[in-house]
């Protein structure tokens, strides 16, 4: 109670005590008239009745007094907190009250709802009941105010990818280009394919940017923990280092996983490069115009140790032009190939990416699977290998490069991307002879999507093929995805895929080496 209160309900309470008998009713007679009479109060009983009713009055109503006086100022103290809102209902001067007067109060006193207030009410009442947006492309976890000491921003993203994968329907067996008769690695599974948690923003200053990422892949039992520094010196130039993709085809340039298809297709797989440590620089200097370059260790580096990884550093870089406007949408789904929002404007994208890398094996025993598994020969079989170019000869050192080509076209909801590659692979270093000085391989994919139900259901379709130093191979592939919420950020995608001699295999992917037959697949995917 504070010091305003408490004056008041000491005034009030003396202000109770039985008073004189001239400020009883009119009706009663007086203890003076009664003595003018010659009549003796003390003695009379009836004016002792009176007096003492009349005492108990006053007491009682200054009891009620106190009580009108507390409520009123816990009243004027809940309207003091809706400032802005619709006036609270007031208790009159009478103690006695409406029924719905009474049930008017009960919301704002209830112990359930300290500050409750009607909902098309609440819009004026400031902080308090504003509708903060907590999703920025991410959730923001905290971001401090335009004017605070130290700028803040934290927010956290999510890749989260359930598959159902089944390839029992295709051929046991593979034959390589050396004769040999392999095995296909069969599967029928559900699995947690691919979970990324990332967690990013800017401290002390907004241009220094940071990451960290937790990259898990369920199928091939993989995690890694990543992180990025940079720093955004203008629109045109943001200089980053830490564990990214290899921009060396456009699948690696900030659109995953907005692909048409469920994955990457066969194609892209076998010709891409990977992940890895190093530093690059990106940005927009020309409106439409964008580029990456980077600089690192080698074209898939994940879970190699320091001491493994060669001393010959890897360059790589892609550019790409959209004059006639985003090719996308906003934040992480701008690169994405399907027309999710079917705009009406045509948008188009045009671009390339090069990639050159001094490869190393990372191992010296004599294995069939080496460390490196960046590289796979047109056959299925990994080129660092032992005996995969000769029996018993295992390639130590190679030269790999990669150049790629890359357009795609939207309007309307209908979609179209695709990418040719041209890969060669040189300057081998071996144990012993070999049949061949460079391997040349080339290949494409293709995709179209079209939403039948804007935003809600697209089908597509898609195929892509190599042509290889040692063996063709191709596919085929037809699916729907279904948009269960009014966002691009989730979606459940059903496919059913036909390949033929599969030249690679990715433990996150639907593809093994050898692979030959139909191949069904559902999965959903949350990428926020």
């Amino acid at each position: 109670m504070n010091w305003r209160r408490l004056i008041i309900v000491t005034v009030l309470l003396l202000s109770a005590q039985p008073l004189t008998a001239q400020t009883l009713s009119p009706q009663a007679p007086s203890a003076t008239s009664e003595l003018a009479i010659g009549g003796d109060p003390s003695v009379d009983p009836s004016a002792q009745t009176l007096v003492a009713e009349n005492a108990a009055l006053r007491s009682q109503l200054g009891e009620l007094a106190v009580e009108q006086e507390l409520m009123r100022l816990q009243l004027e103290e809940l309207q003091s907190q809706f400032a802005g809102a619709a006036a609270l209902p007031t208790l009159s001067p009478q103690i006695e009250g409406s029924q719905s007067d009474i049930e008017s109060l009960e919301p704002a006193l209830s112990a359930e709802s300290e500050y409750w207030c009607p909902p098309e009410e609440a819009k004026g009442l400031g902080t308090l009941y504003d509708n903060i947006e907590h999703y920025q492309d991410g959730i923001v976890i905290w971001q401090a105010p335009a004017d605070a000491s130290v700028p803040l921003l934290m927010k956290f993203n999510l890749n989260t990818q359930v598959r159902y994968l089944n390839t029992t329907l295709c051929d046991d067996t593979f034959t390589d280009h050396l004769g040999q008769v392999r095995e296909v690695q069969k599967r029928n599974d559900i699995t947690v394919n691919r979970t990324m948690f990332i967690l990013g923003g800017y401290i002390f200053d907004d241009r220094l940017r940071y990451s960290s990422t937790v990259w898990t892949a369920a199928g091939a039992a993989s995690i890694v923990v990543a992180g990025n520094i940079g720093w955004q010196f203008n629109e045109g130039l943001t200089l980053t280092g830490g564990y990214t993709g290899v921009p060396g085809s456009r699948s690696l340039v900030n659109t995953f996983p907005f692909w048409t298809a469920m994955d990457r297709t066969m194609a892209d797989n076998f010709f891409r490069p990977g992940f890895t440590q190093g530093v690059w620089a990106n940005g927009e200097p020309v409106k439409g115009l964008n580029y990456l370059a980077f600089v690192g260790n080698g074209i898939n580096t994940l879970n190699i140790s320091a001491n493994k990884i060669d001393a010959d550093l890897m360059l790589s870089g892609s550019v790409w032009w959209e004059p006639l406007g985003d090719y996308g949408g906003t934040g992480k789904s701008r690169n994405m190939y399907d027309d999710y929002f079917a705009s009406e404007k045509t948008r188009i994208r045009l671009g390339t990416s090069f990639t050159r890398s001094r490869e190393d094996r990372f191992s010296n025993l004599d294995q069939t699977t080496p460390d490196n598994t960046g590289l796979y020969n047109s056959d299925g079989i990994l080129t660092f290998s032992t005996g995969a170019f000769a029996p018993g000869v295992t390639v130590d050192r190679a030269t790999y490069e990669m150049w790629a080509i890359d357009g795609g076209i939207k309007r309307n909801g209908l979609a179209i991307n695709g990418q040719y590659f041209f890969r060669r692979i040189d300057d081998f270093i071996a144990d012993g002879p070999l049949p061949v000085d460079v391997t040349y391989d080339n290949g494409f994919e293709l995709s179209v999507s079209y939403f039948v139900t804007p935003k809600k259901l697209a089908i597509y379709g898609r195929g892509s093929r190599v042509f290889g130093q040692f063996g063709d191979s191709w596919e085929y592939a037809g699916g729907a995805k279904c948009y269960p919420v009014p966002s691009e950020r989730m979606w459940v995608a059903a496919e059913l895929m036909r390949v033929e001699k599969s030249p690679y295999s990715g433990a996150f992917t639907p593809y093994t080496a050898g692979l030959t037959g139909w191949v069904p697949m559902v999965q959903a995917i949350l990428a926020f």
